[in-house]
């Protein structure tokens, strides 16, 4: 019976475990999330409106960009707006509903990056070892279809991950994370959990072997192809190019690896997992447009020149 009764007197609300930072530190906190998200927003909008207005910049490489910033979007505004109320009234609660609707998109967001990533790295080793068929393997037809399967897959994924969860009888309302997300959650639940850990475990290893494996062998192609050509200009524009987007993708995978692996440690320090949980949403949305998209010239300088031609208009 005091099973039941915990089970129905379990609260709407969930109680986070917060930062446990003092005022003056909240303050600054707050200052830098804000910058820090006013930041995402700016150069995100700039590489979707850049990418959108300019018919030349209509290809697939483009237009996988413009998909990576509509996911850079929705984790951030996932994550900030909640840590920033947080930082701001020091509030600890958060609606269940709330809750749930944060972890849905969390994992949205996290699996898509890396579906994304994985599309872009299969287009640039077309682009760089299939050349003169890259107009044909990259048509309009086929990039809707990896397009589409990117996010339907996704969406499949994570809607069954959260079927399984809500499923189970809650008896806990305090989360030991920052922000809400399915193991959080599931630390919540009274009730036999291995489905959900059988499922959690064999889509996360299925997803990181296929995506990483396809990433090592599309720049391993890129890395032998660079070398056989003879031209150094473009041999060192690719290999700036990959070697960047390895690096981002190397970092993105730690950060979420260790996320992963910091709830089956019990040792492991509190400040530490929020720190790492937090920078694994945080850095990867600011990161890549800049990497990816401003640091692209023809963004730039298409980006740059219509915001020009539009100020000459106006004036």
């Amino acid at each position: 019976m005091s099973s039941a009764g915990n089970i129905f007197n379990v609260s709407s609300h969930l109680f986070l475990q917060g930062f446990d930072l003092s005022h003056e530190q909240s303050i600054v906190a707050f200052v830098f999330a804000t910058l820090n998200y006013i930041i995402i927003l700016f150069c995100n909008s700039f590489l979707l409106f850049t990418v959108i207005t300019n018919r030349g910049l209509h290809e697939p490489m483009y237009i996988l960009l413009l998909n990576l910033s509509i996911n850079d979007l929705i984790g951030s505004t996932c994550l900030f707006p909640h840590i920033m109320r947080e930082l701001l009234f020091d509030t600890k609660t958060i609606p269940f509903s709330i809750c749930i609707t944060q972890a849905f998109f969390i994992h949205v967001y996290a699996l898509s990056a890396v579906f994304i990533l994985t599309a872009m790295a299969y287009d640039r080793y077309v682009a760089i070892c299939q050349p003169m068929r890259y107009t044909t393997i990259m048509s309009k037809v086929h990039l809707t279809k990896i397009i589409s399967l990117v996010w339907l897959s996704n969406l499949t994924l994570i809607g069954i991950l959260f079927v399984l969860l809500l499923r189970l009888p809650r008896c806990r309302s305090y989360l030991t994370h920052p922000y809400c997300d399915n193991p959080s959650l599931l630390q919540l639940v009274c009730a036999d959990m291995t489905i959900n850990n059988i499922y959690g475990l064999l889509i996360t290893a299925l997803c990181q072997v296929l995506t990483v494996g396809l990433i090592l062998y599309t720049y391993l192609r890129i890395l032998i192809a660079c070398f056989h050509n003879k031209s150094s200009d473009t041999r060192s524009k690719a290999l700036q190019t990959c070697g960047t987007h390895l690096v981002v993708f190397i970092l993105f995978e730690c950060l979420g690896l260790f996320t992963i692996i910091s709830y089956r440690i019990k040792d492991i320090s509190p400040h530490l997992r929020k720190f790492i949980a937090v920078g694994a949403m945080i850095l990867p949305p600011t990161m890549n447009p800049i990497i990816y998209g401003l640091r692209t010239k023809e963004i730039r300088v298409k980006g740059i020149n219509f915001f020009r031609r539009k100020k000459v208009f106006m004036s």
